[in-house]
């Protein structure tokens, strides 16, 4: 047990002091302080001076109703009539004394139409407001002409009012589907990211100790079984380590700037009133995707003996992972569908999608347990086999990126 804490200690500090483990942890906290202090960054960097749009008025009655749409749509712009002739406006542009240059007119049929001129056209941020809100006078005077009353076309497009209940009284709400939607996606997106970055680390690791021969070392001095699970639960703590301090960082920045950070994804994935069940169910789930894999991953890499194999090697379980995650991802809009519910019992896609099922449905607590029981059985199986795997991959040596080499990896364990 004492060389297994060796192990387990070593692989740990060897990893947690390397420059690469250090600068891509700072570089992720920062991109987390970035993006919750978005709004904040945007404002800092702006010099708070309201774009100054120059209009034209050919008609002589289209301004108004412009201006006090664009004014209720953007309070970063403002409009302002110009005296002048169309060519100095332009050249007023071109000075940048105005962002852009808007020429209203009425066509044939006496209805609205507007031309934009500005410096650059790419931004077309200011383009689509001012082309809304045309649309919407346009939409005023061809049903002023047709002799529709503007209160009925107010009525006519006015949303429709349409409710959802739900007949089974456990089912959940779209207030709580939402709530448990941000949850959900963050363990998802959490997992893909663990398995991909530390299963491929643990598999590394392996290859480059036996391409130094420092496994030969290793393995006089315990046992490759110890070995691996030493590796294994190493660079969980690593792991867990790193994503804790994510987590961390994450939580205090949305704490500290949940005032400003309303809207858009933010309402769609909602975090707050979560049960606690799903975060108990996100940890254990988590755990045991991540030992599913890296014992998978542990027992890919005693195979190869060059760290150039090793992706070759791992595709097939970079892929597994993969296609779990773009179900998961399906999952999220689409929870209830049959795809979903049978790849949740799928050992190599429980971790995901058994756990998209319990943050957004309300099932039975049966089929949870024979999820979890079919995970645990899972990764009890490859791990007694990862660990005879194991045992006769490390004194594998020579080129290797095959999977028949499985069986020469049994029989080497089986004389040992």
């Amino acid at each position: 047990m004492s060389k297994f804490w060796i192990i387990l200690s070593h692989t740990y500090m060897s990893r947690v002091k390397t420059k690469s483990f250090i600068i891509s942890t700072a570089i992720t906290l920062l991109f987390i302080i970035a993006a919750t202090n978005f709004q904040t960054i945007i404002d800092t960097f702006s010099d708070g001076e309201r774009d100054q749009l120059a209009v034209i008025d050919q008609s002589g009655e289209l301004y108004d109703s412009l201006s006090q749409g664009v004014e209720a749509a953007n309070e970063d712009m403002e409009l302002s009539l110009y005296d002048g002739s169309e060519e100095a406006a332009k050249q007023a542009v071109q000075d940048e004394e105005y962002k852009a240059l808007i020429v209203l007119s009425l066509n044939d049929n006496q209805l609205p139409e507007a031309t934009f001129y500005a410096n650059n056209i790419s931004d077309s941020g200011n383009q689509m407001i001012i082309q809304q809100q045309m649309q919407q006078i346009k939409v005023a005077y061809a049903t002023q002409q047709a002799g529709v009353d503007q209160s009925t076309l107010a009525e006519i497009s006015a949303p429709v009012t349409f409710n959802t209940e739900s007949l089974d009284a456990s089912a959940k709400t779209d207030e709580e589907l939402s709530q448990a939607r941000g949850i959900v996606y963050v363990m998802l997106f959490l997992l893909y990211m663990a398995v991909i970055t530390y299963g491929n680390m643990i598999a590394t690791d392996v290859a480059t100790e036996k391409s130094s021969r420092v496994m030969e070392i290793l393995v006089s001095s315990a046992s490759p079984v110890t070995h691996m699970f030493a590796k294994i639960i190493g660079i969980a703590l690593l792991g867990l380590t790193q994503i804790a301090l994510f987590l961390g960082v994450g939580y205090a920045m949305i704490t500290m700037n949940q005032d400003s950070m309303t809207g858009g994804v933010f309402t769609y994935f909602g975090i707050s009133d979560v049960s606690i069940s799903v975060y108990i169910y996100a940890i254990v789930f988590f755990i045991l995707g991540y030992l599913l894999y890296a014992t998978l991953a542990a027992m890919l890499g005693s195979l190869v003996s060059r760290i150039e194999d090793v992706q070759q090697l791992i595709t097939p379980m970079i892929f597994l992972i993969m296609i779990a995650f773009f179900i998961a991802i399906f999952g999220l809009n689409a929870p209830e569908s049959e795809l979903v519910k049978i790849t949740s019992f799928i050992p190599f896609f429980a971790p995901m999608i058994m756990f998209l099922r319990v943050g957004m449905l309300d099932i039975p607590i049966w089929e949870v347990s024979l999820s979890i029981g079919i995970l645990v059985a899972t990764i009890v199986l490859l791990a007694i086999i990862g660990a005879r795997v194991y045992k006769g991959g490390v004194l594998m040596y020579g080129k290797s990126n095959s999977l028949k080499d499985f069986k020469k990896a049994l029989a080497l364990s089986k004389k040992e």
